[in-house]
């Protein structure tokens, strides 16, 4: 059973025009009747870094979750943020960027590296003595374009690190869409085997040519948690592609459609949050 956590915190934080309060709850809402594991569906952070997501606070406080199967996430940057989030007891999981790029780690979150897992520990602490669990994304987990230092077992070192503090979900995430078949293989294939108890995710950014091959390459390795974003709308606004958006959930249900790997999407529900999704995202 393959889990799937759709993000529309990710596809809505890079609009520039503000989605209305009652715009997201409505999309929101239909997203918690299609069967998703797991939805990102806000975040806690600084307005003025991401403005599109100022309104989370209001947006949890009208969803109906009367009758779903999802779980909510939300992103935060720091301590304040995580204080923030735990205030609604509807959030399971708070997630938070940890990237292995320093130039990006400033850029994402004002902070180096070592304060930001720093800030991971400390979170992971509140987490712990509220009974919820951290989602820790491994950004840049692919590579970088800034030249900063980026291999293999610098990856698996922080990874490392992350489990040793007592992290269960990590997501490896192709922030700007460079992951390729033989990374990505190598990563699932060692961290799932020597970790069997920590649930590895899968956070890819693809293009039309390359998407097949990122998602068979994760499978056949041992990745069974994938996020996406319906028609692959959103990607990073602190690393923006424009030509490298999230992955497209029609695409991943496809793939496991055809390859009869079991999952927990309803396609007339998903039907429908794509149509509603013409409402929030520019044509």
């Amino acid at each position: 059973m393959v889990s799937i956590t759709e993000c529309p915190r990710d596809a809505m934080q890079g609009l520039k025009a503000f989605v209305p309060t009652e715009v997201k709850v409505r999309y929101i809402d239909q997203l918690l009747k299609v069967g998703y594991d797991v939805l990102d569906f806000g975040s806690f952070v600084s307005p003025k870094a991401i403005p599109q997501m100022r309104d989370t606070a209001k947006v949890i406080e009208q969803l109906d979750l009367s009758d779903t199967r999802s779980k909510l996430l939300a992103i935060i940057a720091n301590k304040r943020g995580a204080i923030d989030a735990l205030q609604f007891e509807q959030i399971d999981f708070l997630g938070f960027p940890f990237s292995i790029s320093e130039t990006f780690q400033r850029r994402n979150t004002n902070a180096t590296i070592e304060e930001s897992l720093d800030r991971v520990f400390d979170i992971q602490d509140l987490c712990i003595a509220n009974q919820r669990d951290l989602v820790v994304y491994i950004s840049m987990g692919f590579g970088n374009p800034y030249g900063d230092p980026w291999n293999l077992d610098i990856v698996l070192s922080w990874v490392e690190k992350l489990i040793a503090s007592g992290i269960r979900y990590i997501a490896l995430s192709d922030t700007v869409g460079v992951a390729n078949p033989d990374n990505i293989g190598y990563l699932f294939k060692g961290l799932t085997a020597e970790h069997p108890d920590i649930h590895f995710g899968a956070h890819l950014h693809t293009q039309a040519h390359n998407w097949e091959e990122k998602i068979k390459v994760a499978l056949d390795n041992g990745c069974r948690r994938f996020d996406t974003a319906i028609k692959g709308y959103g990607g990073c606004p602190m690393a923006k592609d424009d030509l490298t958006g999230n992955m497209a959930t029609e695409n991943l249900i496809y793939f496991l459609d055809k390859h009869n790997v079991a999952h927990s999407i309803d396609h007339k529900e998903l039907h429908k949050a794509m149509a509603l999704a013409l409402e929030v995202f520019p044509q």
